[in-house]
């Protein structure tokens, strides 16, 4: 059967998408990945350390930690006048990350000593196939400090479950202590293992042009070496890891590139918010701010601009789960490929409020796109994004929207095709309308 205009964009878009996905396994390489694309483009690099010399019509971007980035087109409209279109979203996930001093050498067996970053779901984490990847900091043979990114890419950990004839209760009552039931198995243990040594190895082996005297530190991650892959009878599915919440990266890139240039627009893609957003490269810190402010030097030009601004906070939501259907509040339970979700929350966990989401559903009306809303049970808990954050420190008008998605949190992930590519095209025309 052959395939419409439309559905050959949505293919191509979902098959870059995947291999986006599959080539960012930590914040350090989605940045980095990014970074190409951007510059592919026609974005230039700026330093933040060097003074900028911006043009209208320019596109730029700007990084912080290598684990944050900053895009924007400076478009042909007034500013003052017709404000600045943004697009937030984060580049980091739960994971396991590996401790300064990992190494455990344990009943004749090599483990590593790892950390949970963010409120990870832990039990998708056993027998898995895991690799390792992240930043590390070196000294040359000259003395010099510098950082690299480094991929093991094959699998070379694991953490095995306890059978269960040794643990009857595991199917029901089975709790899972962090420090002492995660280490990963990498060897068996023959003479002490030197995790720096390793690294050094690796990153030696893969950029031989690199004159590495010694590992001083690192920032490592665990991930599961499965690709991501379309799944279900119709292939209508999306599984991967992170897409908690480097789909919504991926698709506000992809309609960055894609702006017309007459309205400015900033893509703004943060870390740390798995874990709260207070760092210098966090939403909860001055990156967008300062980032802003150096744009726009003029305080009063620049609070002028912010009130005619608006965010999109792009974060997945929670879909309606078919197994647990009594943890959604019937009325606001997003389907899977039933379209982007708008995310309401009046004790301001989301920012949305009726003037953005009437805003969206404006232009989502204008393309035929679909749109649902999810709340949460009133008697449960409700997660938080960057966007109460951003609107408060830059006092912009802001909505939480996301792709619905299953597992949240999990190893594994699950999001719908049609979904990713309605968001995208939905921020299209936010950023070109």
């Amino acid at each position: 059967m052959s395939m419409n205009r439309s559905q050959i964009q949505q293919s191509l878009f979902t098959k870059q998408c995947l291999e986006f996905l599959g080539s960012s396994p930590t914040p350090f390489h989605a940045v980095a990945n990014m970074q190409q694309q951007l510059l592919a483009a026609g974005f230039i690099a700026l330093n933040e350390s060097e003074a900028w010399q911006l043009q209208a019509g320019g596109r730029y971007f700007v990084c912080r930690n290598g684990s944050s980035i900053i895009a924007f087109v400076l478009g042909q409209n007034d500013s003052c006048s017709s404000g600045i279109r943004l697009v937030g979203a984060h580049t980091d996930s739960p994971c396991l990350k590996v401790k300064p001093l990992p190494e455990l050498n344990r009943h004749g067996y090599c483990q590593l000593g790892v950390e949970v970053y963010g409120s990870a779901l832990l039990n998708p984490w056993f027998d898995r196939d895991l690799s390792l990847a992240g930043k590390v900091s070196f000294l040359d043979k000259q003395g010099v400090l510098h950082s690299a990114l480094v991929d093991f890419k094959r699998a070379i950990a694991v953490i095995p479950s306890l059978a269960i004839h040794l643990d009857r209760d595991a199917n029901n009552n089975r709790s899972i202590n962090p420090q002492t039931d995660i280490p990963p198995l990498i060897s068996i243990a023959d003479g002490r293992q030197d995790f720096r040594q390793l690294l050094t190895d690796e990153l030696q082996a893969s950029e031989p042009q690199l004159d590495i005297d010694k590992v001083l530190d690192f920032e490592i991650s665990c991930y599961d070496t499965q690709p991501p892959a379309l799944v279900g009878l119709k292939q209508e599915f999306l599984a991967s890891a992170r897409l908690d919440n480097l789909l919504s990266c991926y698709i506000g890139l992809q309609a960055l590139l894609r702006a017309d240039g007459q309205q400015s627009c900033v893509l703004v893609c943060n870390d740390h918010e798995e874990v709260g957003s207070a760092s210098a490269a966090g939403a909860a810190g001055p990156m967008l701010a300062q980032v802003l402010e150096r744009v726009y030097p003029n305080a009063e030009q620049r609070f002028r601009i912010f009130a005619n601004s608006v965010l999109i906070s792009a974060d997945n939501a929670h879909a309606l789960h078919p197994n647990y259907a009594s943890r959604h509040d019937a009325n606001h339970a997003p389907m899977l490929n039933a379209g982007a979700v708008i995310k309401v929350n009046h004790n301001q966990r989301y920012a949305t409020n009726s003037d953005t989401a009437a805003l969206i559903r404006q232009l989502a009306s204008m393309d035929a796109l679909p749109l649902q809303t999810f709340v949460t049970r009133t008697d449960m808990g409700c997660g938080s994004t960057i966007g109460p954050i951003t609107a408060a420190e830059l006092g912009i008008k802001t909505i939480d929207m996301g792709v619905p998605t299953f597992a949240m949190h999990s190893l594994r992930e699950l999001a719908g095709v049609e979904d990713s590519f309605s968001f995208y095209r939905l921020l299209q025309r936010f950023f070109t309308n």
